[in-house]
């Protein structure tokens, strides 16, 4: 397969496993820049000429002539280079704004409410703060119910297969599952569970990604 371009990125970057699985469902492939080092790379002038603010997932395409920034951005670029883009973005004004919504869920509801406590626990990059780690439980419990009432008769939030708006939110729940949304959590939303499960045995997907871990109780401070 021709490379759609590379990305550059830290280790473990969700976002940059979701552009991937895209790609390689559109029949392509995005490359890791190689020897990326956060906070060394991403500062340097060269770096900075092609992507001033300096933040990634960072992407650059094979002709080194397209450049883009913000990971949702990245995911609908490669979800539309291809000839699964009917598929992934929808063929009609009104079927390609339920995507652009739940795709927009994923990065505001979904992973909003995951990012602050991944940056306290694990990354450990800000300091625990209890009272904010709960509002984001509570919120991200609210997003679930949400997801849960929408998925309830359906294999897919959009329409009968597979779209984009999928994979946006099988990927932070995938990254939440591993120490976040326990099992507690997940007890109240077996349709998500379900689900979830579902989305991550697409082969591409799961070839991104690897095999689904959840934990049975959340990490905290």
């Amino acid at each position: 397969m021709a490379p759609l371009g590379k990305i550059y990125t830290y280790p473990g970057n969700f976002r940059v496993m979701r552009a991937q699985a895209i790609a390689a469902m559109n029949g392509t492939t995005i490359e890791t820049a190689p020897d990326f080092v956060m906070g060394t790379t991403n500062r340097s002038p060269e770096f900075l000429a092609k992507f001033p603010l300096g933040k990634v997932p960072a992407f650059e395409s094979a002709d080194g002539a397209f450049f883009l920034t913000e990971g949702q951005a990245i995911a609908r670029y490669a979800a539309e280079s291809g000839p699964r883009a009917a598929q992934l973005l929808g063929g009609d004004a009104r079927t390609r704004a339920l995507v652009e919504q739940w795709a927009c869920f994923a990065e505001g509801e979904l992973g909003g409410n995951v990012t602050p406590p991944l940056l306290m626990v694990l990354a450990k990059m800000i300091p625990y703060d209890e009272a904010r780690y709960g509002q984001c439980a509570a919120g991200f419990e609210r997003a679930l119910k949400r997801l849960e009432g929408e998925l309830k008769g359906k294999k897919f939030l959009v329409g009968e297969e597979l779209t984009l708006a999928d994979i946006m939110v099988a990927s932070v729940l995938q990254l939440a599952g591993k120490f976040f949304m326990d099992e507690a959590m997940r007890k109240e939303v077996p349709g998500v569970v379900a689900y979830l499960k579902e989305v991550m045995e697409v082969k591409e997907i799961k070839e991104a990604f690897g095999e689904l871990q959840l934990c049975q109780k959340r990490l905290q401070g």
